[in-house]
């Protein structure tokens, strides 16, 4: 089992990442795979073509919601994530042919993410036992690192945008999550769609860490994303997923 997270300043094409990995792990017949939510946006499941509501299945923070306040639930006792490990299986996983999926979901109180991402936390620890990869789509920011929701991973992958804030990003990620202990074996970097050719080198000066290459541009991309139609029916000769399959293989992933 292998834990790959991906993350980047938001609008830098992150979720489409994950979404356009997916369907390379599907094809390669790397499955199962568990796909991990943990952006507030909640586009991922939308992004592969799942439809939690219309499944009946909750957010995270929705069965917290449901469990500690409209139910009347107590957080005394038994620690909240070890009550709510069985409830996320049950009602919160979306099961699949080839791959499962749960979400975060938005915050469970003002200004706190604190129980939701504890309950992800412990649920990952007996979940990600039984899938070949756990891809995890990372909210916007940095924040998110502090929380530590995965304090093990193999790779992480830095999706980034034309702009100095991006250049920054990456580099303040790096340093954090060496700084707080995460334990990852490599750090890659990645040009988004809207990243242009010309700033490789740029790349490659400003910042000491692998540099993949760019996800081409695809008005395909686009307008599935804009209809909200699954990027996993994308045609596996589009720009997009070709230059994809070459940075997974750069990576190391065959």
């Amino acid at each position: 089992m292998k834990k790959i997270v991906v993350m980047g300043r938001g609008g830098s094409g992150k979720t489409s990442f994950v979404g356009l990995m997916t369907k390379y792990f599907i094809e390669a017949g790397d499955t199962p795979l568990l796909l991990v939510d943990v952006d507030p946006d909640q586009n991922l499941a939308e992004i592969v073509g799942v439809d939690l509501k219309e499944e009946g299945k909750k957010t995270i923070s929705e069965l917290l919601t449901t469990t500690f306040k409209k139910e009347g639930g107590t957080t005394v006792g038994i620690p909240p994530s070890e009550r709510m490990e069985s409830k996320i299986w049950e009602k919160g996983l979306h099961e699949g042919a080839s791959f499962d999926l749960i979400a975060v979901g938005t915050k469970f109180m003002e200004g706190c993410y604190c129980l939701p991402d504890a309950a992800l936390k412990k649920a990952l620890e007996s979940l990600a036992k039984t899938y070949r990869y756990v891809l995890i789509d990372s909210p916007a920011g940095l924040e998110h690192l502090n929380r530590r929701i995965a304090a093990k991973v193999d790779d992480i992958f830095d999706i980034i945008d034309p702009s100095n804030k991006s250049f920054v990003h990456v580099e303040r990620a790096f340093k954090i999550a060496e700084e707080i202990g995460i334990d990852f074996q490599n750090f890659y970097v990645v040009g988004g769609y809207r990243f242009p050719e010309a700033l490789d080198a740029e790349v490659k000066k400003r910042i000491q860490l692998e540099f993949l290459g760019r996800i081409a541009y695809d008005k395909d991309v686009e307008e599935f994303s804009m209809s909200g139609k699954s990027l996993l029916e994308l045609s596996s000769e589009s720009p997009a997923y070709l230059s994809l399959r070459k940075i997974m293989k750069k990576a190391g992933y065959r």
